[in-house]
């Protein structure tokens, strides 16, 4: 392409909130600032801030609007169909940068080289076992079935289709090679660590877990873990789990729902360790608290084997053992931590490596490779 930046056209399967991947677009659109970003539908607080106007919406907003901008899910088996009549012209773009949970792959048809940034193949599709706990009622699992059945059946089709695919961590990309059989290389997501900095907050004495109440994320093994140690825990967050979490609760477990993002990042500066007991594909969450100079205390899966590096950013434990097992190993963890053993001057410096800047940095590059 020579010095001349590329005409990007982005891709995203909706912005109707805002959690890790509309920051993952975001700094998408910061790295190509002319970019325009193609979404089948979208409300404005599900656009991070400064890019409405770059925002085209497909056929499905007009649906989406009349259905009151309430439950998307009905509308996802057509995004597909929506993304490959986005408005996206070949003669006058050079790459579609794509970001992809479970159907937004399916832009690779429009002819013009093609990046898909793969937050993960759609895990509740491919491995039934993760559509557990998502629904209580039997029409609830039917409908779930036949949208995973959807989802698995668009990302088999279109899959093979992008130049490149770039994973978010190494163990989405063995999901990739799994599900899809294709090689992928790893960029893993931004983090802001401009904003996340240890500040002047002084080590309390509890242990903290911030983020969404759902049955993934099973903060309830956090909750189970600290009652059995004995020490206190703050859970940030609220969610459809929370009956469960509360369930498992007892003295020293304080449930303080969601808080502002200033007084979430002061708590997680003063904790001992942030808990992170499921299995997330990234976790950015986890990166923001090394960054702002806590350690992570996480189950040795997904993305945590990327960001918590045993004696430098954290421990790990419990990672291929029955949920019973997971919860001692964490309350045993939390038993013996040692505040000593993490330096704020080393949590820092491992975290710049993922960076925004990092980011821009390496998805560019890969965009470049590809023309």
């Amino acid at each position: 392409m020579g010095s001349r930046q590329p005409r990007v056209a982005l891709v995203h399967e909706r912005l109707t909130d805002i959690a890790g991947s509309e920051h993952v677009v975001e700094q998408m659109a910061r790295t190509w600032p002319e970019a325009r970003i193609h979404v089948p539908f979208a409300r404005p607080e599900g656009i991070p801030a400064g890019l409405a106007h770059r925002v085209a919406t497909g056929p499905l907003q007009r649906t989406y609007d009349l259905i009151g901008r309430r439950s998307y899910a009905p509308l996802l088996p057509l995004v597909p169909w929506a993304l490959r009549r986005a408005e996206i012209t070949p003669a006058e773009t050079d790459a579609v940068v794509i970001s992809h949970h479970a159907f937004a792959i399916a832009a690779a048809a429009i002819d013009v080289p093609s990046v898909a940034y793969v937050h993960s193949p759609a895990r509740w599709a491919w491995d039934p076992g993760f559509r557990h706990g998502e629904t209580d009622s039997a029409a609830g699992r039917a409908a779930l079935g036949v949208l995973a059945a959807r989802a698995k059946a668009n990302e088999k089709r279109w899959s093979p289709a992008p130049n490149e695919i770039v994973a978010n961590s190494t163990a989405v990309r063995e999901r990739i090679r799994q599900w899809w059989g294709r090689d992928a290389r790893v960029v893993h997501p931004p983090v802001d660590t401009t904003y996340f900095t240890p500040g002047d907050v002084p080590r309390g004495d509890y242990f903290i877990s911030v983020g969404r109440l759902v049955p993934y994320k099973r903060v309830d093994r956090a909750v189970a873990a600290a009652v059995k140690a004995g020490v206190r825990l703050l859970v940030v967050g609220e969610g459809r789990d929370m009956e469960r979490c509360v369930a498992r609760s007892g003295p020293g477990v304080e449930f303080l729902g969601r808080l502002p993002r200033e007084e979430m990042r002061d708590l997680v500066r003063g904790a001992r360790a942030l808990v992170m007991p499921g299995e997330e594909d990234f976790g950015i969450v986890p990166v923001e608290a090394i960054a702002a100079g806590t350690p992570v205390l996480a189950l040795g899966r997904g993305g945590a084997v990327d960001t918590v590096v045993p004696g430098v950013s954290g421990q790990l434990v419990g990672g291929e053992c029955d949920d019973d097992d997971i919860v001692a190993a964490f309350a045993e963890a939390m038993r013996d931590w040692d505040d000593s053993a993490y330096s704020v001057s080393e949590l820092t410096r491992f975290a710049e490596g993922f960076s925004e800047a990092a980011f821009r940095e390496r998805i560019a590059a890969v965009v470049d490779r590809v023309l």
